[in-house]
């Protein structure tokens, strides 16, 4: 099936993909404020100083600096997540705070009466 657009749906394509991939770059540069493109003999990642971003998570180097920098966002991304849900982030000190917190609220509300 052969669909026909008119013009200003086509731009209006294109320039949503290009803020998606202005929307990837920020997210890279946001946390590596360094990184930059390589274009290595094997092909185009995206580096933060002497370390390539997306090489924890085995995503492969690319021959499109877009995709590249859609790996390293997806790296990113990934890298937030899995240290939002770290067991080891898992303690109860911020909890315990809060918790001492309300109880001080209800026993200064009890003492009040």
């Amino acid at each position: 099936m052969i669909l026909y657009f008119q013009r200003k749906d086509l731009d209006h394509f294109n320039m949503r993909i290009e803020i998606k991939r202005e929307r990837n770059k920020k997210k890279v540069l946001g946390q590596y404020p360094k990184a930059y493109v390589d274009h290595g003999e094997h092909g185009i990642r995206i580096m933060a100083g002497d370390v390539y971003i997306a090489e924890e998570f085995l995503m492969p180097i690319t021959s499109c600096e877009h995709t590249a920098w859609e790996y390293a966002a997806m790296s990113c991304k990934l890298t937030q997540n899995f240290n939002r849900t770290h067991p080891m982030r898992m303690d109860l000190s911020n909890k315990e705070g809060k918790f001492h917190r309300i109880n001080q609220r209800k026993r200064r509300g009890r003492n009040a009466k």
